[in-house]
């Protein structure tokens, strides 16, 4: 099943991100817990990880962009149970 990662709030006043760098490319598969990507605001840099195995099928948002708190910034694959 493919379904959207969106850009989650990680701090009360955060509306938004720069998206910093990608940890994995279109088509490569991950566990859950591995980072996928980080994220960067006027207070804070986090590490954003997975929260279940996949692939990560498609990069909507590209390095150096900034994305709104609720924006799908990828689609994923699910791995299969």
């Amino acid at each position: 099943m493919k379904f959207g990662y969106k850009l989650a709030r990680y701090g009360m006043n955060m509306e938004e991100a720069t998206l910093a760098k990608w940890h994995k490319a279109e088509g490569d598969r991950f566990q859950a817990g591995e980072t996928l990507y980080e994220i960067e605001t006027e207070k804070v840099s986090q590490e954003v990880a997975a929260p279940a195995a996949g692939t990560l099928v498609q990069i909507v948002v590209p390095e150096g962009e900034n994305a709104t708190v609720g924006d799908v910034v990828c689609y994923v694959e699910a791995a299969a149970p």
